[in-house]
């Protein structure tokens, strides 16, 4: 007969932290020993493998995690498979009595966990999941009429009006180990860096993984740059934001714990309130997924099902290797590729190139980030590609084209941002770099399509797709 004194297995999937763990915390008030479980599965039906800079950031968390735990005395077992088969294995190994974990909210992940709890209670295993990945489940707020809602503002009141969420909980302080830890894979065994060629060198000198390093950075973030966040956010020639997207995507840190945070600071009404909107944007767009399980692949306004978009593969090659003759588009391309990041402000430019100045399909954009960003969310990151595109909910409308030279020239005013990040360009003086184009020819390539045609032909595709709808 089991009991409490059985150990309790706890599966770290997107949640790579001790700090605000609720599975974890219940798992250690049981009273037994404590198995933390990493399982890697990408074998499950429909899991969207993660892009090779999720993959290399995921090295480096979860080796953080494991020396966080060996300082509690505990480890971290690292599996490879399914989910619900990795599982019931492990609990059979160890003679665990429970299984806990904190909920996915993805198709692919809701359907393993479904999978693995239908498996562990068959079994005679208890088996229970937690929130901890949103400041609420995002089946919580509905429109009065009782469907989900589509645009930011209402959602946005309405999760104001809902009241705060839970505050965060502090990490155990033991975790107690069975007699016998279960064999293990090392991280390593995963694969999860790139070997050859060895392109990470720009993450390693841009990031540090981990729930201490994610603490540190909204350490300072609410120190020193809270304060003139309305203000300078847009502008990607300083450190203005608060960078804690990738540290989010995995993970590292939880929204309850940076809400309460930013709530318990000294700052602007303004400020935070911005900040915390922006939070709740990733809240909205993991409410329109957890809706929507197509979001990353199906428009969300069918009439662009009509669109004709166009294969210009030289172009999307172009794009991608930053070398479009647009320097604030380029800027951004070059800095992603090397840093696995981009500002999101330069993100809503670049995209906006991509699916309006060259008329690719926004889902290329979409899975080349999702290669790419460590920060790859696979809820933002569809709903800021369809938003850009018109073909979202809440959607910028199809005829905000941004010209990218204006939008160089209004946030990077002194060119510090463009000259970072396109060497070519270092030497060519204040703002005159976002016209570098026809100055540097030789070294800087020309612009590959003129921003009056492509607004033009952008425009004229939009009518086209409207006569062919009605």
């Amino acid at each position: 007969m089991m009991s409490a004194a059985n150990p309790t297995l706890v599966l770290f999937r997107h949640d790579l932290r001790l700090g605000d763990n609720l599975a974890l915390v219940a798992a250690a008030g049981r009273g037994g020993p404590v198995i933390p479980v990493f399982v890697f599965d990408e074998e499950s039906p429909g899991v969207r493998p993660i892009g090779g800079a999720r993959r290399w950031w995921l090295h480096h968390s979860l080796t953080a995690l494991s020396a966080d735990l060996a300082k509690r005395g505990s480890r971290l077992i690292v599996r490879r498979g399914v989910m619900a088969d990795v599982a019931k294995a492990l609990a059979r190994e160890t003679g665990a009595a429970a299984v806990f974990w904190n909920r996915r909210y993805d198709p692919a992940g809701r359907n393993a966990d479904a999978a693995t709890k239908t498996a562990l209670l068959a079994a005679g295993l208890a088996a229970e999941s937690f929130d901890g990945f949103l400041l609420h489940e995002p089946w919580r707020l509905l429109t009065g009429g009782g469907t989900p809602f589509k645009v930011f503002t209402p959602f946005w009141r309405a999760l104001q009006a809902s009241g705060p969420p839970r505050d965060p909980v502090d990490a155990p302080t033991t975790l107690p180990a069975p007699v016998c830890w279960p064999d293990s894979l090392a991280v390593d065994d995963l694969g999860l860096t790139p070997r050859r060629p060895d392109w990470s060198t720009g993450l390693a000198e841009t990031w540090i993984p981990g729930e201490a390093a994610a603490n540190d950075r909204l350490e300072l973030f609410l120190a020193e740059i809270l304060d003139g966040y309305a203000e300078r956010r847009d502008r990607p020639d300083i450190d203005a934001t608060s960078r804690l997207s990738p540290h989010l995507a995995h993970g590292e840190i939880s929204p309850r714990r940076i809400r309460h945070a930013a709530m318990n600071v000294k700052a602007s009404g303004r400020d935070r309130d911005k900040f915390l909107a922006e939070l709740a944007w990733r809240e909205f767009s993991w409410h329109l997924l957890f809706h929507r399980p197509d979001l990353p692949v199906a428009n969300c306004n069918p009439a662009f099902d009509a669109f004709a978009w166009v294969e210009d593969r030289e172009g999307f090659r172009a794009w991608r290797k930053g070398k479009t003759g647009y320097p604030m588009v380029d800027a951004g391309m070059r800095q992603l590729w090397s840093t696995g990041w981009m500002h999101n402000r330069v993100r809503m430019v670049a995209a906006s190139f991509l699916v309006k100045h060259l008329l690719t399909d926004w889902r290329k954009g979409e899975a080349w980030f999702w290669d790419t960003l460590v920060d790859a969310d696979m809820a933002s990151n569809a709903a800021s590609w369809q938003w850009v595109a018109g073909s979202g909910a809440d959607a910028a409308p199809w005829f905000r084209i941004f010209n990218p030279v204006l939008q160089g020239e209004k946030f990077d005013k002194d060119g510090d941002y463009v000259r970072a990040n396109l060497p070519e360009l270092a030497d060519e003086p204040g703002p005159s770099v976002h016209r570098a184009a026809n100055a540097k020819r030789g070294l800087y390539p020309a612009a590959i399509i003129g921003h009056d045609f492509a607004r033009a032909r952008a425009l004229a595709a939009l009518e086209t797709m409207r006569l062919a709808k009605g």
